[in-house]
């Protein structure tokens, strides 16, 4: 992991005064239009990129499948998008904000789906767990976390939810890689792969424009989730994390535009990335003193979020627990707190220093 105290970059600026309304594309320059999509949660909207293509028009994310949802992007290929027709569909990472719509566009318009295997393959496999009971190996992995039964049962009742917001993915897509040069247009975007956030996690980056489309890999207000799945409980995402944000700055330079998924397009690449690298370390030291007793995952989260976290919110509920283990594992692997089951399938952590 790199010392970001010798790369501080420029001050985080906001060249973009006001939001565009949603379904109305904005320009941000010439064959880049910004376009927001609302959600129906805390984040509000999330921004995707339509970017010039020749004769027609490259999309880069697509919103939740929802009636919402659907209606704007009637109502974009039947107006604006007319005369300018979608070509491809490229998803940054498989969350339902981002891919939920690439299906339904595919099928309406005839485009092609971009998206690395790794998203692809995990976002057709969480898809497929709709309509089937929570597994006893994903309850386990949360009663170790210490959910009572009651958390346990209105998660039983949302199991499957993943599949709900999203259209069928294309049964066959076109796959990117890390490093990949794409024509867009006539301009070239890098593919720049990183993870912790998602599996393979893809930012496009133009370097003649000095554009970055950063996905959720880097955010100007918030910190992406970065938690540990029940379907890998020993996984180590926070490294991932870490590295991604590192490599991230060492490939792309601090004075491109970045063009996110939430909030407003800024400039301030490398301050950000430093930012986010400190609040992760921030948090592992939080742990790191504050194990000097044994405690549980659901114990920790007042040492580790500002707001707190309430057994009747399951959603905010799991992503605490998901990021909580994050760091919890991190820690682990690296021999500096310990571990142990007691009777009732609850793990307790505590330092070894």
């Amino acid at each position: 992991m790199d010392d970001t105290s010798n790369s501080p970059g420029a001050p985080i600026s906001y060249p973009c005064a006001t939001l565009p309304p949603p379904g109305v594309p904005e320009q941000i320059v010439p064959g880049v239009n910004w376009l927001r999509l609302p959600l129906p949660m805390s984040l509000g909207a999330i921004n995707v990129w339509l970017l010039g293509d020749g004769p027609g028009t490259t999309l880069v994310d697509c919103g939740l499948h929802d009636d919402q949802t659907v209606a704007l992007w009637s109502a974009l290929l039947a107006g604006a998008l007319q005369d300018a027709p979608l070509t491809r569909i490229i998803a940054t990472h498989l969350h339902p904000d981002h891919v939920g719509m690439a299906g339904w566009l595919s099928r309406q318009t005839g485009s092609r789906l971009w998206m690395t295997r790794l998203e692809y393959l995990q976002c057709r496999m969480l898809a497929s767990d709709s309509g089937r009971p929570a597994p006893q190996e994903t309850l386990a992995f949360y009663q170790r976390a210490g959910w009572d039964e009651q958390t346990l049962e209105l998660y039983r009742q949302r199991f499957g939810r993943f599949g709900r917001m999203i259209s069928p993915l294309p049964d066959s897509y076109r796959r990117i890689r890390d490093g990949e040069r794409l024509d867009i247009g006539g301009h070239g975007w890098e593919v720049v792969v990183g993870a912790g956030h998602s599996p393979e996690h893809a930012c496009l980056y133009d370097a003649d424009r000095k554009l970055l489309i950063s996905g959720d890999q880097v955010l100007p207000r918030i910190s992406s989730n970065v938690s540990v799945q029940p379907s890998e409980p020993d996984a180590d995402p926070m490294h991932d994390w870490l590295e991604s944000l590192s490599t991230l700055r060492r490939r792309v330079p601090d004075d491109v535009l970045v063009l996110p998924s939430h909030n407003k397009p800024f400039r301030g690449l490398h301050t950000r990335i430093g930012q986010l690298q400190a609040d992760a370390l921030g948090a592992l030291e939080l742990l790191r003193k504050g194990l000097d007793e044994p405690k549980c995952v659901v114990d920790l989260f007042e040492l580790l979020f500002s707001t707190a976290v309430r057994n009747d919110d399951p959603s905010r509920l799991t992503l605490a627990t998901g990021e909580t283990l994050a760091c919890l594992n991190h820690l682990l692997i690296r021999g500096e707190v310990s571990v142990g089951l007691d009777e009732q399938g609850v793990a307790w952590y505590r330092s070894v220093t």
